[in-house]
């Protein structure tokens, strides 16, 4: 039956109803292209916030593949605030790769603040790397810094600790460019050093902590950097090892070590000395045995050619047997001393 009645509700209704809603239905296709790709919303917004952007330029930050609200956002808000900065600025910084909210807000904290900064700086800051909006809010509310502990020597040998802390404030001037907090921090350590090391005794700083302090402002540590130091406070002061005398320790240790090498050195060389004047007398005594030896010799020899005659040698060995007599009747004599000495 439904097949029977469509045929006859097509012939009832007029052709010219099918074309108006084709029409319509295009109508809103087309329209829903549109304003899918031009943010009708964000332009009325901008509209009502009085900020003057067309239409135009919105389908253009489309079709440079930029997102209208990270533009047109930062551009209510600086025209609320009073801040004039035009959309090719903002533009030009987002394609850059810049935070156009950020720099928005860093403008118009400076504003409140009356710090002096330019739209072109705030972007060269925040291309630069660093966070614009926390540098205007350190110049308003200075940052402190706490120093690791450093350790220095005074002159008299003890070690001192030293911790401190510092205040210091942004300088925008020479945020591009300039070092950071590591650099404030390793500078300080520096003077702490400097000044503990120069001091005679390690009471004269437990005494005054504050010339510590004093003496390092005036180095104006700060040059070259991205901040200025308000002040400098020792947060703890504390005494540790007697370095001076754990070096003449060392020290001593060393030349002990030094001394009985070279004593080492002696004694070997006296002992190869010694080997040597043995080894000598070996030697001598040698060739006292090999003249010795001779001796039979010669006197065979003289006793052949009748150099030397029988009673010659019979006196001679005479003299000889007598002379040992003698010799070992003295050391029985020499012997016997001690003991008779004794009684």
């Amino acid at each position: 039956m439904l097949q029977t009645m469509l045929p006859l509700l097509a012939n009832t209704i007029p052709q010219g109803v099918f074309f108006v809603l084709g029409i319509i239905i295009a109508a809103i296709i087309i329209l829903a292209v549109i304003l899918t790709f031009v943010p009708l919303g964000l332009w009325i917004s901008a509209l009502a916030a009085g900020v003057k952007i067309g239409i135009f330029d919105l389908i253009g930050m489309r079709l440079r593949r930029v997102v209208p609200n990270r533009i047109v956002n930062p551009l209510i808000k600086s025209t609320k605030a009073g801040i004039s900065v035009s959309v090719d600025k903002l533009e030009a910084h987002h394609l850059a790769g810049g935070n156009v909210d950020r720099v928005v807000n860093a403008l118009i904290a400076s504003q409140r603040a009356n710090i002096p900064l330019e739209f072109e700086r705030a972007a060269a800051i925040d291309l630069a790397g660093r966070d614009v909006f926390q540098a205007v809010q350190m110049s308003v509310n200075p940052k402190v810094l706490d120093t690791p502990k450093v350790s220095a020597m005074a002159l008299d040998g003890i070690e001192v600790i030293v911790k401190a802390r510092v205040t210091v404030r942004a300088n925008i001037d020479r945020l591009v460019g300039g070092a950071g907090e590591e650099t404030i921090l390793a500078r300080v350590g520096e003077g702490i050093v400097t000044t503990v090391g120069s001091s005679k005794s390690h009471k004269d700083v437990l005494e005054n902590p504050d010339n510590i302090s004093q003496t390092v402002l005036n180095k104006s540590l700060h040059a070259g950097t991205a901040f200025e130091i308000l002040s400098i406070d020792i947060a703890d002061i504390d005494v540790g090892r007697n370095i001076g005398a754990q070096l003449q320790t060392d020290q001593a240790e060393a030349d002990k070590r030094v001394s009985q090498a070279r004593a080492e050195e002696r004694r070997a060389m006296a002992v190869a000395a010694e080997q040597e004047n043995k080894a000598s007398i070996q030697e001598m005594r040698a060739k006292v045995v090999e003249a010795e030896a001779e001796v039979p010799k010669a006197m065979a020899s003289a006793l052949r050619e009748g150099k030397l005659g029988v009673m010659d040698y019979y006196n001679m060995r005479n003299v000889m047997a007598d002379t040992q007599m003698r010799d070992s009747i003295s050391r029985m004599g020499g012997s016997d001393s001690p003991e008779t000495d004794g009684k």
